[in-house]
């Protein structure tokens, strides 16, 4: 029976996706066939439970498939027993132990996540062709074509596509050098090579010891010149050598204010895929995925209701998947409507009652500002930072265009994004403006404006 097993994972290796395989299905190990029962080993009850919920009837099927008849299948955690004695004499010996073979990864900048993988992506119409073209990418179908943006608003995947390819060419290729950063990454690590004199080390590391690049928001370059040259003479090297680039943003190449000629003609001869807000049986299909990786038993009435309440992206559906675990394991209670509502409560912003007119009252209030300031083409500190925030929140919380916000303050589609960009960075390095920022949005959020 030991040949049938290893015959049956032959078959599952061709059914699962590759890191799967290796994570749930190699591990197991045949015990014994006892009374049409095949017993087989697992480390942890973890481990149990995973298989028991993702993978037990493939198993059943392609056992009673090897066998010609069904047959039960029963997991016993079995844990691996260290051998002291060989241990003792090694460290006697003064022999210097051997660590076990691993199949370890090389890759480079932030870790991958790792449940951003293909197999946990939820493909719909609204991903279909960016899902496509970077699963085709990653297994080098598009052997022709370098690079893939992928172009959506945050929280829609752009960041779960992009490692996933990065997962998938390291389980085809584990010797590939594949290298996540975002742009802010690239530039802060050439600043610090110039200050240490270090450029060549850093050019050389792009430039010679990448494989794959996977760069994610790339809108953050505009206006920075230096980085966009440095940027630009290594995506030159990769692509000579036939390298892969997977880039990520949250505006087109054209709408990207401030970029070179050269940078903004790699982006725009990628394949630009869209992805769009998924739609109410997406959403459904989401959040029953994410319920099963995290082990969570959500009813499927308070499924439907979180898909139906929480519309404007993914992550808002995890926080409130989470966000009902959560208040109902704290609270000792069971998952009820109306525990979930009370969770959406505080997560669903009131986006009818919220308008760019909303925002500017809002701003030229706790500014003490008038309307005319805010619209005003004065550079005037006072005047400038209040109408910046206006804009970034006009963007935050209205599904207005680039274009229809810029109009609405009197200023270029480029300059509202510009405005949205130096925010987003400053909310991350001043804690007044942070603070400021946070207090609108609670304002915002809780309609007493």
């Amino acid at each position: 029976m030991q040949a049938v097993w290893n015959n049956v994972k032959d078959v599952l290796k061709e059914r699962i996706p590759t890191h799967n395989y290796h994570i749930w299905i190699e591990p197991i190990q045949f015990l014994e066939f006892n009374d049409n029962c095949m017993v087989l080993s697992c480390p942890n009850a973890f481990y149990k439970k995973k298989i028991h919920e993702q993978y037990m009837d493939m198993i059943k099927f392609e056992m009673a498939s090897a066998i010609n008849a069904p047959c039960r299948i029963d997991f016993q955690i079995k844990k691996v027993e260290k051998n002291h004695c060989s241990i003792d004499k090694s460290i006697k010996n003064n022999q210097q132990l051997q660590l076990p073979t691993m199949n370890i990864p090389s890759f480079y900048g932030r870790q991958l996540r790792r449940d951003f993988t293909f197999d946990q992506f939820v493909v719909s119409s609204n991903n279909d062709f960016a899902y496509s073209a970077a699963l085709s990418m990653a297994s080098n179908k598009l052997a022709r074509q370098q690079s893939i943006l992928l172009l959506s608003k945050t929280g829609m995947g752009k960041s779960h596509l992009s490692q996933a390819v990065g997962h998938h060419i390291l389980n085809k290729f584990p010797n590939e050098k594949v290298y996540y950063i975002t742009a802010e990454d690239f530039m802060n690590e050439m600043v610090q090579g110039i200050k240490t004199n270090e450029t060549d080390k850093f050019k050389q590391k792009y430039r010679d010891g990448c494989d794959v690049l996977l760069l994610e928001d790339v809108q953050y370059l505009s206006g920075k010149d230096r980085t966009q040259d440095e940027l630009s003479l290594s995506l030159d090297f990769l692509f000579s050598m036939d390298k892969k680039v997977i880039f990520s943003s949250c505006f087109s190449p054209a709408d990207i204010p401030k970029l070179n000629d050269k940078l903004r003609s790699h982006f725009s001869s990628s394949i630009i895929t869209n992805i769009e807000a998924p739609c109410y049986r997406t959403r459904v299909r989401i959040l029953q995925k994410k319920s099963q990786l995290m082990g969570y038993y959500i009813p499927e009435d308070i499924i439907e209701y979180l898909a139906s309440e929480l519309t404007e992206d993914v992550r808002q559906l995890e926080s409130g998947l989470t966000g009902v675990v959560a208040k109902a394991s704290l609270l000792g209670s069971s998952i009820d409507l109306k525990l979930a509502e009370s969770v959406v409560k505080n997560i669903v912003r009131i986006r009818k009652s919220i308008t760019i007119e909303t925002i500017k009252k809002l701003v030229c209030k706790h500014y003490s500002i008038s309307l005319m300031d805010v619209m005003s083409n004065s550079r005037k500190q006072c005047y400038t930072r209040p109408r910046q925030i206006a804009i970034y929140l006009s963007r935050k919380y209205t599904d207005s265009p680039l274009q229809t916000i810029g109009k609405s303050f009197n200023r270029y589609h480029a300059t509202a994004l510009h405005a949205i960009n130096y925010i987003e960075k400053e909310v991350k390095q001043n804690p007044d403006l942070k603070k400021q920022v946070i207090f609108l949005c609670e304002k915002l959020e809780s309609g007493k404006i």
